[in-house]
């Protein structure tokens, strides 16, 4: 029942490997926290993790805020 969602932001930004053109990426969520707006809704914070096809160290990883509005 999510009437709206709101990009509210980055944390903790990291670029620890380039990416080449061409490369094909995957990106990881993983939920750090969920808490309650006095409004009803919810702030997210997500560790996102973004991966190259064969490297082994990540190219991005950063935590995501949204906001969700019910």
């Amino acid at each position: 029942d999510v009437r709206m969602g709101i990009n509210y932001g980055l944390n903790r930004v990291r670029f620890p490997s380039p990416v080449p053109c061409g490369s094909r990426l995957r990106t990881r969520l993983k939920l750090l926290a969920f808490d309650t707006l006095p409004d009803g809704g919810a702030q997210l914070t997500l560790e996102a993790t973004i991966e190259r096809e064969g490297s082994d160290k990540p190219v991005c990883v950063a935590e995501l805020l949204t906001r969700k509005h019910v």
